[in-house]
């Protein structure tokens, strides 16, 4: 086990994170759109009002009023079905609490001086979020803070003194009220400690130098449908971790060739009214793929949408509507070279799947990760480009670099062809 997730606590990532702002269940899908693209891992929190305004709520009471994490997928899907498609003013003034799954063990409440190997256990089951309340006295990573010094907890607070450190068996009571600012908090996704995790790629030695084959890191358990079924279908398969949908040709073979995916990832930042309208009218192969202008005039209905489009009044993609015909361009493609033949050109952009290879290196795949702001890659066999192996999700990778290095395979890759690895 590597000393970084022993030495180090929760509290060492929240420096310089903004405060936690709730958002509610009464809130309207438009705001949760605006949200959501201002957000991490293309969801949010969504909560339960306070039944008494003012009223001071210990971890316990916060926890339950966590209802669930709201994606952009789900709210997508939601605007597919016919009468949000039919009054679309209507659908974007509908309250979160008619779309958001709900699933309270997406996000705990966890103390700063939690250990960062505790907190990646608690995500490897499945939580998403880690809510931390915001500390009056927390100074960051130093090597006098977050160790254990004869099996002793070594508390993160400081007395007017740097060597008065107060040791204790636990962690620190996040019932204390003199440490911790009262009703602040602030949130850690998965991506956070990714992102802090490839800053210690040494002290995880010899991990990131091998494949991500050789630690396990392939889910081979992933969502996909097939390019020439509708696009609704992928919405209809309700995929878990990662939220993604694979949009598969499948060859005479019988392996699966990529084509793209539907994922929260993917239409984070997406036309959502668009989207939602190629998704229930388009097969999926033409949502990941898109359809020239001048094809779709011809084959797809005259339909205008109620779209918010960017201009000056706009914020975030959030704004007045105005009427527009609906073109494949408006999700984000871009012209590129198909490999989906079905009779008529194609183009490839925004949707083309973010891929590794099976012999990828476990830092190059958490850099691809990070640098396209993914929650997902999707694996190829090195000898065949396309076909479909499985997915790296956050989940995955966590549970890859908490491994003993016993049980992994040694890795002739050199620093220099790492390094090239990533850039590439």
């Amino acid at each position: 086990m590597a000393s970084v997730f022993l030495y180090h606590v929760v509290g060492d990532l929240t420096v310089g994170k903004p405060e936690l702002v709730e958002f509610s269940e009464t809130e309207t899908v438009e705001l949760a759109v605006r949200a959501i693209i201002e957000s991490t891992e293309c969801g949010i929190p969504i909560w339960k009002r306070r039944s008494h305004v003012g009223m001071i709520e210990n971890n316990e009471m916060k926890q339950q009023r966590f209802v669930g994490i709201l994606t952009s997928l789900d709210i997508v899907s939601f605007l597919t079905k016919t009468q949000c498609l039919e009054d679309q003013d209507k659908a974007m003034k509908t309250q979160v609490s008619d779309v958001v799954v709900p699933n309270n063990a997406l996000l705990k409440i966890v103390d700063p001086g939690t250990r960062l190997i505790d907190a990646l256990e608690m995500m490897k089951q499945g939580v998403r979020r880690l809510l931390v309340p915001k500390s009056k006295v927390w100074k960051g990573m130093s090597k006098r803070f977050s160790i254990l010094y004869n099996g002793k907890w070594l508390k993160n607070i400081e007395n007017g003194s740097s060597n008065n450190l107060i040791s204790n068996a636990n962690p620190p009571s996040s019932s204390s009220t003199s440490t911790f600012m009262r009703d602040k908090f602030c949130c850690l996704s998965r991506e956070d400690i990714i992102r802090f995790l490839i800053g210690c790629l040494g002290a995880l030695a010899p991990l990131p130098l091998s494949s991500i084959s050789s630690l396990g890191a392939i889910n081979l358990n992933y969502s996909s449908t097939e390019a020439s079924l509708p696009a609704l279908e992928a919405t209809q398969k309700h995929p878990g971790d990662p939220s993604a949908v694979a949009i598969v040709e499948i060859t005479p073979d019988g392996h699966h060739k990529i084509l793209g995916e539907i994922s929260a990832s993917n239409l984070w930042k997406c036309d959502y009214l668009a989207a939602a309208w190629a998704l229930a009218n388009l097969s999926a192969g033409q949502f990941v793929m898109g359809v020239e202008d001048n094809v779709s005039s011809r084959l797809l209905p005259d339909f205008s949408v109620n779209s918010p489009v960017q201009d000056n009044k706009m914020v975030n993609g959030v704004g007045s509507p105005r009427q527009r015909k609906f073109s494949s361009r408006s999700i984000g493609f871009n012209l590129v070279s198909p490999s989906f033949s079905v009779g008529r050109s194609m183009y490839r952009g925004r949707s083309a799947p973010l891929t590794c290879k099976t012999t990828s290196s476990l830092a190059a795949v958490m850099a691809q990760m990070l640098s396209h702001r993914a929650t997902h890659v999707w694996v190829i066999e090195d000898e065949n480009d396309d076909v479909l192996v499985g997915v790296v999700g956050y989940a995955d990778i966590l549970v890859a670099v908490t491994k003993q290095p016993a049980a992994v395979i040694p890795t002739t890759r050199s620093i220099r062809e790492l390094g090239s690895e990533i850039q590439s």
